[in-house]
């Protein structure tokens, strides 16, 4: 073969997809410094030779985990031969013998085992963890008996939510006010945002999808009073309509310091601190060292640009650091303890008022390079690389979104242990996930340094071991599973996340036919979740109103001047559809309403969504209230006020304005009616 065709079957045997098809059915090849530097960044050597006899040797270890389903043909024993004696020491502490059988290939393969969990097995050569997992995540009938296929949700932004002494940012007590409410008028949860840990030292990185880490909590959004009584509860009263995230987590970290000094020694913190081990400590060590280091150098953001003796978190650098300042990696640990006490408390209120489900939390895709997790966990990721997307119709020159993400060689290597404690980290405390670009368990858009987002490609991943351990998980904690599946999608995946339990997103404005009408609700998948909106789209209201494309001109978001006026007329071709899909739904009798007047059609679109064969539906808090503005418009981060917006009125109130009754009764008894 020609050096060309080495480099492209390395790459291919590595799990990097040589070509790819663009938006315009072009198939596209990646160039060979692409394909080198996605390589390097999966840590093999540049001789293809020596790389290949590095997979080669991969591929004939025991590997810490394999993954079967449950009651199927068993699995396949990398290094092992049929016949070869094993042990199984099953999770409830039964023992089975026998021996491997032969596979239609000729490979050694354990029998089939019909007990979930993780189980423990022992040969000759060596030993590993079997996770036996359920064929299926766990649904929502499970989870709300037989009226489950027709329950309804709402979804809110954390932050968003007011509550008389939050100190001007939503926290988990007015999460915990919004369930009590909405479950008095029959929803069975309630969808937030994603709450994990951000920057301390830098409150201007609030974008809850860029997180420092996945496995901890932003704690910004602690509500003390959970964990030590409403004596902690702060009594100012915030009524600014954008938050000021600066000032407010200024007040709030006073705040948080105060009680820490006066709670340091409480049994509950003492408690948490030993359990959440190593993995807490290294997170606080990290946010008490971000901050001396920002202090001392303002370039110094990124744990890269620190001193060398503080780049690795067991170094003897960062031992000594945290040994001479105890106080500040305690009060970190501290924050995380309230924070977690809020989310407890939230989902218990959420369930004592009578949610099957409670809290859905949200799992970013990725998390930021320069965070809490790159740092801990350098092996674990691909600290080289960034992900985003592929030149699309709305993004030309591609997407990069600066976020990192695991190496899918170490995910193996290390027995999924990464991805185990990520899914821990999400189920805790939650009724449910949404798994932010669920497309990512096959395959992640990675951009190499330097690199535009254009000349990046698609890195896969072990898809099948990655669905099986989500269903073990989601049954362990009893908790379903929502994929955000919008977007390019791999050929074959939605029927892979249907077989596997996950559950898709239906959103109105995409639930369009090639003609241009929109999809009647009885057609939606009965799979999925029906959405009016999601956070990075228009509002009902704002849809109709043709906000979003304002926005956008305004922003200089068109490359061409004439294109707001094409969009403006297109929105005009797809309102009468909209329309006339909302008519031949019953969700509206009269004729169409002018932009104008809105009113109509989010009454409309209520009944039309709620109508959706859908396993859920999830009526987002902005639509609910009538708002025109959406929290987020993709592509700015300067302009338009992004994961700044605040709901008009207390968190415990919102859902008694009359029209607001209105619009939740007839949403939800679309929802009771026969499907």
């Amino acid at each position: 073969m020609s050096s060309d065709e080495d480099l492209r079957a390395l790459a291919a045997r590595a799990g990097i997809q040589t070509a790819w098809q663009d938006v315009h059915g072009e198939r596209r090849e990646l160039a060979p410094e692409t394909l080198h530097a996605i390589l390097r960044a999966l840590g093999l050597p540049d001789d293809a030779r020596e790389a290949q006899a590095q997979l080669d040797a991969m591929a004939q270890l025991l590997p810490p985990l394999l993954t079967l389903p449950c009651g199927n043909d068993g699995a396949a024993i990398p290094g092992a031969t049929p016949g070869h004696h094993f042990r199984l020491r099953l999770e409830d502490g039964t023992q089975r013998e026998g021996r491997l059988e032969r596979g239609w290939s000729g490979e050694a393969r354990l029998p089939a085992l019909h007990e979930p969990g993780y189980h423990r097995l022992e040969l000759d050569g060596g030993h590993c963890t079997i996770a036996a997992a359920p064929s299926r995540c766990m649904s929502l009938d499970e989870l709300c008996g037989r009226q489950g296929a027709r329950a309804w949700a709402l979804a809110a932004q954390i932050h968003s939510l007011r509550r008389p002494g939050d100190m001007g940012i939503g926290d988990f007590g007015g999460v915990a006010a919004l369930a009590r409410a909405a479950a008095g008028r029959g929803a069975c949860g309630v969808a937030v945002s994603p709450a994990h840990a951000l920057f301390a030292a830098d409150p201007g990185k609030y974008g809850p999808y860029a997180p420092s880490t996945r496995l901890f909590r932003n704690v910004l959004l602690a509500d003390p009073s959970a964990a030590l009584g409403h004596g902690a509860s702060d009594t100012s009263v915030d009524d600014a309509e954008l938050i000021d995230w600066h000032s407010a987590a200024q007040r709030k970290f006073a705040r948080l310091r105060q009680l820490f000094e006066s709670a340091a020694d409480h049994p509950g913190f003492v408690e948490y601190r030993s359990e959440a081990g190593s993995a807490l400590e290294q997170h606080a060590r990290f946010e008490a060292l971000h901050a001396a280091m920002l202090a001392r150098d303002g370039s110094a953001w990124h744990w890269q640009h620190w001193p060398e003796e503080y780049r690795t978190p067991d170094s003897p650098g960062v031992q000594r650091f945290a040994r001479d300042n105890p106080g500040e990696v305690a009060f970190h640990a501290f924050c995380q303890w309230l924070a977690d006490r809020s989310c407890e408390a939230a989902q218990r209120a959420a369930r004592d008022a009578g949610m099957a489900v409670g809290l859905i939390a949200d799992l970013a895709v990725g998390t930021d390079g320069g965070g809490s997790h790159a740092w801990s966990r350098q092996q674990e990721i691909l600290p080289d690389l960034t992900v985003g997307a592929p030149p699309d119709v709305f993004s030309p020159r591609g997407q990069d979104w600066g976020l990192t993400a695991f190496s899918p060689l170490q995910l193996r290597a290390g027995g999924f242990s990464a991805f185990l404690e990520l899914l821990r980290a999400a189920f805790r405390h939650a009724g449910g996930v949404r798994v932010d670009h669920v497309m990512g368990l096959q395959r992640l858009w990675v951009v190499p340094p330097g690199m535009g987002p254009a000349d990046g490609g698609y890195l896969t991943y072990p898809l099948d071991d990655m669905l099986r351990l989500l269903a073990l998980e989601s049954h362990r904690h009893r908790a379903l599973v929502i994929g955000e599946d919008l977007g390019t999608v791999p050929e074959g995946f939605h029927a892979r996340l249907d077989a596997a339990g996950v559950l898709g997103m239906r959103v109105l404005w995409f639930e369009q036919q090639p003609d241009g009408g929109f999809r009647p609700p009885r057609d939606w998948s009965a799979q999925a979740v029906a959405m009016t909106t999601t956070h990075d789209l228009p509002t009902v209201v704002g849809w109709w109103q043709g906000r979003d494309i304002v926005w956008r001109e305004k922003l200089g978001l068109f490359p061409d001047p004439d294109l707001p006026r094409q969009e403006a007329a297109r929105r005009g071709d797809d309102r009468s559809a909209l329309w006339r899909a909302f008519l031949e739904s019953g969700s509206a009798t009269a004729d169409e309403p002018p932009p104008d007047q809105p009113g109509p059609v989010l009454e409309a679109a209520m009944a039309h969504v709620g109508q959706a064969n859908c396993a859920l539906a999830i009526l987002p808090m902005e639509d609910a209230l009538g708002m025109v503005e959406q929290p987020n418009l993709p592509g700015t981060t300067e302009g338009h006020p992004n994961w700044r917006r605040r709901l008009p009125g207390e968190a415990a109130h919102l859902l008694d304005d009359p029209a607001v009754v209105t619009r939740l009764q007839a949403f939800a008894s679309t929802r009771s009616a026969e499907g």
